[in-house]
Order: C-alpha cells, then sequence, then structure tokens
C-alpha cells in the first residue's frame, strides 16, 4: 500500500513566505487527483489573543510561535501512519493514496520531514510578493510596516532554517503561469505514481 505525500511549501525566492501561490495550486491538485486529502498549515494558527508580540513590535504570525505546533505535526503523522500506511486495504481496491501537506513553515518541523515523498517550494520576487500581500484583505488587517519588518525578516529566518533541515525541496518559479506551475507538480506525481506501481 504505497503513499505519496506531497507537500507545498511556499517559499519565496529572496522573497517572502505568503502570497506565493501554494493554496492555489493545493486546491487544483485535490480537484484532480484521486484518492487525495490535504492537510493545511493555515488550520493550525493559534487564537489572535494568543499571539505574541516579538521584539520587532509585530504579532508573530509568520514564525513558529503562531501555531499549535503539535497540532499539524500530530495530524500529519496520523493520516499518513494510520490511515494510509497501516490500513489492510490493497491498492487494487482503494487505489494510491496521496496527503498534500500544505502551508509555509512545513518544512520546518523536524518530525515530519522524513514522511515527505515529494517537496516543493512555490518562489516568488520579494516585489511581486508584497505587491500581492497588499491586494489581499485579511480578518486583521496587516498594521503599517509589518511586511518589511516582519514578514520579511522571518522568511529570511525561516528559509535558512529550511534549506538546512530539507535537501529533497524542488523549487517552483511563481511567476510562471499557474497552469506551468500546476503541470510540473502533477507530472512529477503521477511519475512517482508510475514508478511505485
Amino acid at each position: 500500500f504505497y503513499t505519496l505525500t506531497c507537500i507545498l511549501g511556499n517559499c519565496i525566492d529572496c522573497t517572502i513566505l505568503t502570497n506565493g501561490g501554494k493554496t492555489t495550486l493545493t486546491n487544483r491538485l485535490v480537484k484532480t487527483i484521486p484518492n487525495c486529502c490535504v492537510v493545511h498549515q493555515d488550520d493550525f494558527f493559534k487564537k489572535p489573543d494568543q499571539i505574541e508580540v516579538g521584539e520587532d513590535g509585530f504579532r508573530q504570525w509568520d514564525g513558529k510561535n503562531g501555531f499549535c505546533v503539535e497540532k499539524p505535526c500530530s495530524n500529519v503523522l496520523f493520516i499518513s501512519c494510520t490511515f494510509f500506511r497501516n490500513k489492510s486495504i490493497s491498492d487494487s481496491e482503494e487505489g494510491i493514496h496521496i496527503l498534500i501537506v500544505e502551508g509555509f513553515l512545513i518544512y520546518n518541523y523536524k518530525p515530519l520531514i522524513d514522511i515527505y515523498d515529494k517537496c516543493f517550494y512555490i518562489s516568488i520576487p520579494y516585489e511581486e510578493c508584497k505587491r500581492r500581500r497588499s491586494t489581499r484583505t485579511y480578518t486583521l488587517p496587516d498594521p503599517p510596516g509589518l511586511f518589511d519588518g516582519h514578514v520579511w525578516p522571518m522568511y529570511l529566518k525561516h528559509r535558512k532554517e529550511m534549506e538546512n533541515n530539507c535537501d529533497r525541496i524542488k523549487y517552483l518559479d511563481g511567476m510562471d503561469i499557474k497552469e506551468g506551475i500546476y503541470n510540473k507538480v502533477y507530472e512529477s506525481v503521477q511519475n512517482s505514481l508510475l514508478n511505485n506501481l
């Protein structure tokens, strides 16, 4: 019973870890790949009043302390180990199952890195990322200076940590057309499936 854990991280090539296209790509993959489920890191943000204010003067939404870290880790491990890897159903009955984990800090959790079969990271330039973020409407609007004073520095910090944690990441250019990004990931997933049947 083969499981492909397809990991989608939102990277920014010399940029930031937001608005790179990871959720758009994930949603499309879920619609086109059978037997697929998703764990979204964003579902595990802490409540606003639980987010600490850091030394930079901003609430730490873009760092590890913004999440209930144990919950996404335990969800991914539970789904991957219990449902996929230990389920006693043959491939011919159910087909191959795929778990997509989507988020901007998913390569910064060491307990999960070893179960990833495919790792993708979407990059966009700093200017484009800042532009995209400025056009989004958030429940809690970004305070002035957040992008350059917090989001960008946190991206640089976590990008370095990520590169030290995982050397199997395939980097994708987020400036490519959405169809092109999707085709690259879909083809890579399909090739892995074919090679493991």
